[in-house]
Parts: structure tokens; sequence; C-alpha cells
């Protein structure tokens, strides 16, 4: 049980960082993607077009890795696939947009929070699938 208290305190200090409660979200939905997490891709998903209000086009753009024609959010998307996918390597380009686009290097630092979360929720759905809820199955 102690795993599952590590997990919600986590969470809980993602939830006090400077980003805010959309690009929170973006972040989580960007690491279920690099990680190929369909429950998860799909309940950021929904969560962004019925909670945020985020245009079903946006959703769609970072699922299909294109841009959505936001800078912030290009570039927060770009960050976190990357460090995702280069196991926290991360290239000095993709760092400079991110900060171009006007991030800070503390909000570098902050992004490690979404990816642990999404590794351990991400990895737990491959290992032991859940089925995914009625309300997330528009988004599969």
């Amino acid at each position: 049980m102690a795993s599952g208290w590590t997990y919600l305190a986590l969470d809980a200090e993602w939830e006090k960082t400077s980003f805010t409660p959309q690009q929170r979200n973006f972040a989580l939905l960007a690491a279920s993607l690099e990680n190929g997490c369909g429950y998860c891709t799909a309940a950021h998903s929904t969560i962004a077009k019925a909670f945020q209000k985020v245009t079903g086009e946006t959703v769609a753009a970072i699922r299909a890795g294109q841009p959505t024609g936001d800078q912030k959010t290009d570039a927060l998307i770009a960050l976190v696939r990357e460090l995702v996918a280069e196991r926290g390597h991360a290239k000095r380009e993709t760092i400079d947009a991110f900060l171009a686009a006007g991030f800070t290097k503390t909000q570098v630092m902050e992004l490690l929070m979404p990816i642990a979360l999404k590794t351990i929720s991400n990895y737990l759905d491959h290992i032991n699938p859940a089925p995914l809820d009625a309300a997330f199955a528009s988004e599969k």
C-alpha cells in the first residue's frame, strides 16, 4: 500500500507546480502517448475536452504528434515526449524552445513529476490492463 500513497503524494506535489491545470493535463497526456498507454491517453483526452474545454482539434493534434498552433503547448508536449522517449535526455534545442516559449528552468525540472507519475500508472496498465471506462470510450 505504501506505493499507492507515494503515487498520491507525488500527484499532490504535481498539482502544486507552476503549470496551469491544462498544461499539467497536457504533460500527463504527452507522457501517456509516448508510453503507449491507451487507457491514460483516453482518460487525459477526455479530461481535456470535457472539463478543460480544450478543442477536439487541439487534442487530435497532440495525439497525432502535430503542432497545435500554440507555441507554449507545442513546446511543453515536445519536451515531455522527448524526455520520455529518450529516458531523461533532451536535446538542447528542445529545452531552448521550451524556455523560449515562456517557461522557466525550474519548470524543466518540474516536468519530471508527470513523467514519473505516468511511468508508474502507464506501466501498471501495461502489466495489468484495466478495461476502458465507458466515459473514455470515445477517446480510444
